[in-house]
């Protein structure tokens, strides 16, 4: 009887240990508020992402990727669940996911992984709230991190709306905190496969980093966003409205007439090269550990961000810099240094982490696994980057094409190949009534109702449909 139950034990020890070795690990990497400001992403000139773009070279970049909603919540809950907002009813910053009748039972990324015999674990900021709920082991780091006894840029406004040089050392950060609590898991023997996710805050506001990083982004030498006087006299009161109406954001009027444009901007990039100092710390601990070559990697930002472009700033806008993001998968057996300017979605995620790790497919997920075009990036593609604001506010991104469909039936048109800044509005030509009813064929059939909450995009929302009627 001993003798049998000690050679079951050894049975069960040595498959725990070749499962560890043959089904790969997984880092899921997220970086807050990051737009297309990344060096392998062309979005600004002096963006400095060394470790973005090392990470980009070990495999693909997916360079038009887009998130499902400009706004923090609703897109990590639609690439965590795989489903639109529009089919969960989650569109703005509350409420939480699990208080959506839709997504309350459903399985999450780290929770399906967890019920295949993965080590969940993560630090920092994966989920906009509540991540201790869905890892196995989770470390809180601190939030968006220690704040001065006055706000240093923006005296008025939300608390967190603020940028400049803070605090004194990187140490107190709390992605510095979470790049070295990664770097000491991936030096840990582990019995299991991992999945690991790691969440950097920077660069979301407030708009802090300590001196070195400002150093490097000289306030003399900062160049401004492109914008065009008058860029929105194409655009229709609603679509004003929508973007500006009950944010917590400056105006851009208050930051140029404040003469805070460059520091702002020279703040974001000393945020964003702070981010990438810190993936480049659990990069290099990846390489140098046991689970290098076993190990598939995904990048993400959960939205886009303005700094002026448009006239406005922060996220909440259906044009590109409020949806495109940085979406970067490697994976072993895969190709290097390769890039795809496919449509892909944050809701593709899911699924691609799935077929990569080998995991049953799930058919009710409703984005793309990217597998196919990590084999081929150039394989032909029918699946736009679905964005949605609010019920009835669609942005249906093409490869070549942006089209937005608003709640008051106003349209825009962008072709990015000659218009990469979203200047001339092509809706109203008669010429391309053929081509928005391609887009237009993408719209979702169906809408969840928003569900009740009292956020900013709920108020924001509420107000642009209420002057509808005094139009």
């Amino acid at each position: 009887m001993k003798k049998s139950y000690l050679l079951f034990s050894l049975f069960a020890f040595q498959s725990l240990a070749l499962a560890a070795k043959t089904k790969p690990n997984v880092l899921l990497v997220s970086i807050d508020d990051l737009n297309d400001w990344v060096g392998c992403l062309e979005g600004h000139p002096q963006a400095r992402t060394p470790n973005i773009d090392r990470l980009a070279k070990m495999g693909t970049l997916f360079k038009n990727g887009h998130c499902q909603s400009p706004v923090c919540n609703p897109s990590r809950a639609s690439m965590m669940t795989g489903r639109y907002p529009h089919t969960s009813g989650v569109y703005f910053l509350s409420p939480d996911l699990k208080e959506a009748p839709v997504l309350k039972n459903l399985k999450t990324i780290p929770e399906v992984f967890a019920e295949n015999g993965y080590k969940t674990m993560a630090a920092g900021k994966i989920f906009h709230r509540g991540d201790k709920r869905f890892f196995q082991e989770y470390l809180p780091t601190g939030g968006f991190g220690p704040r001065p006894k006055k706000k240093i840029s923006q005296p008025h406004g939300h608390p967190l709306w603020d940028w400049g040089i803070f605090p004194d050392d990187d140490n107190l950060m709390p992605d510095m905190k979470c790049a070295k609590w990664a770097v000491q898991q991936l030096k840990k023997k582990l019995d299991k496969p991992f999945f690991m996710g790691v969440g950097f805050y920077r660069p979301h506001v407030p708009m802090y980093a300590t001196k070195k990083w400002f150093d490097m982004h000289p306030i003399d030498q900062i160049k401004l966003p492109a914008i065009r006087k008058n860029d929105l006299k194409d655009l229709s009161p609603y679509a004003i409205d929508l973007t500006n109406l009950n944010h917590v954001s400056p105006t851009h009027q208050w930051v140029t007439e404040a003469g805070q444009w460059k520091h702002a901007v020279q703040s974001y990039l000393a945020s964003v090269t702070f981010a990438d100092h810190c993936l480049g710390m659990v990069l290099d601990a990846l390489e140098k550990s046991e689970y290098a070559d076993n190990t598939i990697i995904a990048l993400f930002s959960d939205h886009g961000f303005h700094l002026g472009e448009k006239e406005r700033w922060a996220k909440r806008s259906l044009w590109e810099d409020g949806t495109r993001v940085p979406i970067i998968l490697s994976a072993p057996e895969f190709k290097r240094n390769q890039i795809s300017d496919r449509p892909s979605e944050l809701l593709d995620l899911f699924p691609t982490l799935l077929e990569l790790a080998g995991l049953p497919k799930d058919s009710t997920q409703e984005g793309q696994s990217l597998v196919p075009l990590m084999k081929n990036p150039k394989k032909e593609w029918p699946h736009p980057a679905i964005t949605s604001f609010g019920l009835g506010n669609y942005s249906v991104r093409s490869t070549r094409y942006r089209f937005i469909q608003y709640f008051d039936g106003s349209r825009e048109l962008y072709d990015l190949s000659k218009d990469p800044h979203e200047w001339k509005n092509l809706a109203d030509d008669p010429k391309n009534k053929s081509l928005i009813e391609e887009h237009l064929a993408h719209l979702p059939k169906k809408q969840q109702p928003i569900l009740p909450g009292n956020s900013t995009g709920h108020a924001a929302y509420g107000a642009a449909n209420a002057n509808i009627q005094n139009q």
